[in-house]
């Protein structure tokens, strides 16, 4: 009977032989993944348990409402420096790890300015009579400026390539907060209580894993000067792309009513959770890239990026085909979300060669020439554009159809910057050579 230690060893020469054909760090890739697949696989099964709760148990209105404030405060945290994840996340991989204090500060400053924008909003609803939506704003103020930035030290876990460490505070994080939140819904169909639960609880996780974070990695004293600028580069460009991941859920809900809005939610969340399973790849794979040439990484995008969509293209294919069961047997309310999901399910096609191809311009930041990252900015106006336009005519059907075309453009964007990058590199050798 094999023990323990040759079981190990038997993998390892297993794995470290398949390398030379997958040309990837197969022993490096396994660990993380494991880690990183036992946190999403935790995280999808929160979010679908307490979707069944919210689709059997509350009504669609009220979630719709839910979604709604959710989508606003999305858009409201646009001043919370988003872009500065990514940044850290590039700084500690490459050692200056003293750049993430300077960025949580920068982050919680900056985001008090949403929790005036949100005291405003809430004095809006106020004073025209919707006091549902007014206490809503209220509420969510306090915690706007912290929310998002707390969660930061995923991205000095990932810097530092902890995948256990990032997937274990995950997967407590996801049992607590869920569990909480499903224990509300079934105490009370009360909007108030239940977005105070999901923002209280999740605030003090992240809060609580911060300072756990630090206390187990001090950060050292090595700072890159380019963290807090990109950063900040990188947040503006996220202004626009931040309202556009929201601008789905205010237009259906401006235009067609809350109702509809539940729909379209519904029909979106397993979509979703399908690309975060996948998204093992870019966080494995960023701390690694940015070790290795341009050259390298531009031979790897060869090989990889066809291979992705026609991955992504059988994943959607085969869903399509079990939507109609998943639904009638965990959703039977919001069996009209059938069709609009199986229309959804084509971006998976279209999203998953960013698994690689996002990794690769972020591992390379400091090439990509700053006026090159507001190219960014065209797949949020592809998805304005077409969003208003469809949306009156063709209802959840005209976004969700707008969503693709912006997933498309997201694809030919980075192709575009990845060939600036690839001149800039070139120009600076040259420069160096003479």
């Amino acid at each position: 009977m094999l023990s323990l230690q040759k079981i190990k060893n038997k993998t390892y020469n297993v794995l470290k032989w398949s390398e030379k054909y997958t040309k990837t760090d197969m022993v490096y890739f396994m660990k993380g993944s494991f880690w990183l697949t036992a946190g999403n696989f935790v995280s999808s099964a929160g979010i679908f348990l307490s979707a069944i709760v919210f689709a059997n148990l509350i009504p669609k209105e009220v979630y719709g409402t839910y979604k709604y404030v959710l989508s606003m405060a999305g858009v409201l945290s646009i001043l919370s420096l988003s872009g500065m994840d990514s940044a850290v996340m590039h700084a500690v991989a490459r050692g200056y790890e003293g750049s993430f204090l300077p960025a949580i500060k920068s982050k919680i400053s900056w985001g008090l300015l949403s929790t005036l924008s949100s005291l405003g909003l809430g004095g809006y609803y106020y004073f025209n009579n919707n006091l549902t939506l007014a206490f809503s704003f209220f509420l969510i103020a306090t915690f706007l400026p912290f929310f998002n930035t707390l969660v930061i030290y995923n991205s000095f876990l990932q810097g530092k390539k902890r995948f256990d460490l990032l997937s274990k505070y995950k997967m407590i994080s996801q049992i607590i907060a869920v569990s909480l939140l499903i224990l509300v819904l079934f105490l009370t169909k009360n909007l108030f209580l239940i977005l105070f639960v999901y923002f209280a609880s999740w605030t003090i996780l992240r809060f609580v894993f911060l300072k756990k974070t630090i206390k187990k990695f001090p950060p050292n004293k090595e700072i890159d000067p380019e963290t807090i600028s990109y950063g900040k580069h990188s947040s503006l460009i996220d202004i626009i792309a931040t309202i556009t991941t929201s601008l789905d859920g205010l237009l259906i809900f401006h235009y067609l009513g809350p109702i509809e809005l539940a729909i379209y939610s519904f029909a979106l969340a397993p979509i979703l959770q399908i690309k975060g399973v996948l998204k093992n790849v870019p966080m494995l794979a960023t701390p690694k890239l940015a070790q290795k040439t341009t050259k390298e990484i531009n031979t790897l995008l060869k090989k990889r990026i066809i291979a992705l969509f026609f991955a992504g293209a059988v994943i959607a294919l085969v869903y399509t085909l079990f939507a109609p069961l998943i639904y009638k047997i965990f959703f039977p309310k919001y069996l009209d979300s059938v069709f609009f999901t199986q229309l959804f399910s084509l971006s998976v096609a279209l999203s998953l060669p960013m698994n690689i191809f996002g990794p690769a311009l972020t591992s390379k930041l400091t090439l990509t020439p700053k006026k090159s990252l507001y190219w960014w900015t065209i797949p949020s106006f592809v998805f304005i554009i077409f969003g208003f336009l469809l949306v009156k005519n063709l209802g959840v059907s005209g976004i969700i159809i707008a969503k693709l075309l912006s997933s498309l453009s997201v694809l030919l964007v980075s192709f575009f910057i990845w060939n600036s990058i690839k001149r800039e590199e070139l120009r600076r050798e040259t420069i160096t050579q003479t």
